[in-house]
């Protein structure tokens, strides 16, 4: 498994570089079958750019706060639902300014 730390994933909005370092660390991992999960991921457009370079798994708080494994195993029982990614191009999300 690679990560793709949280610094990469915080500035993909408006960063193209940034944009360009996670499409290849994705697309590298793919290629030699490594799952990829991103950290720090805080907002909708982070979730929907990593779903749309097809970023295995992602962690941060738009998901949820840290917690412990007690109440992890609480989250895991309840009706949980995930925000739903509807992905934007490369250029919408670093045109956009959000992050």
């Amino acid at each position: 498994m690679i990560k793709v730390d949280r610094s990469f994933v915080s500035d993909l909005a408006g960063d193209f570089d940034n944009i360009a370092i996670v499409a290849a660390i994705i697309s590298m991992a793919h290629d030699l079958d490594l799952k990829v999960v991103a950290e720090g991921v805080e907002t909708e457009l982070q979730l929907a750019f990593l779903s749309n370079l097809l970023c295995d798994e992602m962690q941060g708080h738009l998901f949820s706060r840290p917690v412990s494994a007690a109440e992890a195993g609480e989250l895991l029982k309840g009706d949980v639902r995930l925000p739903s990614p509807c992905p934007p191009s490369a250029e919408s999300v670093a045109s956009s300014g959000a992050g």
